[in-house]
C-alpha cells in the first residue's frame, strides 16, 4: 500500500512539473512575441489596369516595421517568373518604412494576376501581395508605307519567275 501511495505521489509530481514547465514555455513564447517585428503594408493589392504592351508595368508596395525588432526580409518569392520583386536585404528599424518594387513583363498579351509571397521574421510572415491587369495587344506594324502613309517601293520577294 505504501508503494502504492509513493508511486501516486511522485506521478503526480512529474505532472505538476510538466504543467509548470508548459506555463513557463508559453510565457516566454509571449514575450519574444512581443518584441517580434510586425510587417505592415500600406497597400497589399494593386491594380495596373489596362496596360500597353512592352510598357514598364513597376509597382511599389510600401511597408513599416510596426514591431520592436529590427524586420528582416529573408526571401520575395513571385508566383512566376514574368514577376520580378526587388528588396533590400538590410534590416529595417522599429518605425521605419522600406519597399519591395515589384515589375511585371508586359510583353505577355491579357489579363494577369499575379502573387508575391514575402517572408520575413515578422510575427505576421509570410505575407501575400497581389498585382492584376490587362496587357493589351500590340501594335500591328505596317509593313511597305512610309511615315507618310504613302507606299514605298519594296518587294516581298524580288526575284521574279519567268513566264513561259
Amino acid at each position: 500500500m505504501k508503494k502504492y501511495g509513493l508511486s501516486l505521489v511522485l506521478l503526480n509530481m512529474i505532472i505538476i512539473s510538466t504543467i509548470a514547465q508548459e506555463n513557463i514555455k508559453e510565457q516566454n513564447r509571449i514575450k519574444r512575441e512581443k518584441n517580434l517585428p510586425e510587417i505592415t503594408f500600406e497597400q497589399t493589392e494593386y491594380d495596373f489596369g489596362i496596360i500597353p504592351y512592352d510598357s514598364n508595368a513597376t509597382y511599389k508596395f510600401v511597408f513599416r516595421n510596426t514591431g520592436r525588432d529590427p524586420l528582416v526580409l529573408n526571401n520575395v518569392k513571385a508566383s512566376c517568373g514574368c514577376t520580378t520583386p526587388v528588396w533590400s536585404k538590410e534590416p529595417v528599424a522599429r518605425k521605419d518604412t522600406s519597399c519591395i518594387k515589384v515589375h511585371y513583363d508586359t510583353k505577355r498579351v491579357g489579363p494577369f494576376q499575379k502573387t508575391i509571397m514575402v517572408y520575413s521574421n515578422a510575427k505576421n510572415s509570410p505575407v501575400i501581395l497581389t498585382i492584376r491587369g490587362e496587357v493589351g495587344k500590340p501594335e500591328p506594324k505596317r509593313r511597305g508605307m512610309k511615315n507618310n502613309n504613302e507606299p514605298e517601293n519594296t518587294f516581298e520577294n524580288p526575284r521574279r519567275v519567268p513566264e513561259n
